[in-house]
């Protein structure tokens, strides 16, 4: 069964850090990018960044290029989320899944991690 487990959220002030990590199980990790997703309170859920499957290309959304890196360990089955230069904009729950592009598993989705960012 796919899970995905988020965690390290947190409320942190403008300018701050966080970073965010993942643990995946019920499918074979290495073979599929992964991506990181984000959802404000009444808004959609978008896409934050994704990474290759040997983290070798990474792509991100223009509002946060420059300030957030995502990372991965094939051998730990996680993907992490660095966050520096935080804004309040950036509040919201992140969750994880695979995919590029959209959601692989776009039903099944992990309880997410709150990152509040205010003064």
């Amino acid at each position: 069964q796919v899970q995905f487990v988020e965690s390290g959220g947190g409320l942190v002030q403008p300018g701050g850090s966080l970073t965010l990590s993942c643990a995946a199980s019920g499918f074979a990790f290495s073979t599929l990018s992964m991506s990181w997703y984000r959802q404000a309170p009444g808004k959609e859920r978008d896409l934050v960044a994704s990474i290759s499957t040997a983290g070798i290309n990474k792509n991100y959304a223009d509002s946060v290029k420059g300030r957030f890196t995502i990372s991965r360990d094939n051998a730990k089955r996680t993907v992490s989320l660095q966050m520096n230069a935080l804004k309040s904009e950036d509040t919201a729950v992140y969750y994880c899944n695979g995919g590029w592009t959209s959601p692989r598993w776009d039903h099944n989705w992990g309880q997410g991690t709150q990152v509040t960012v205010s003064s």
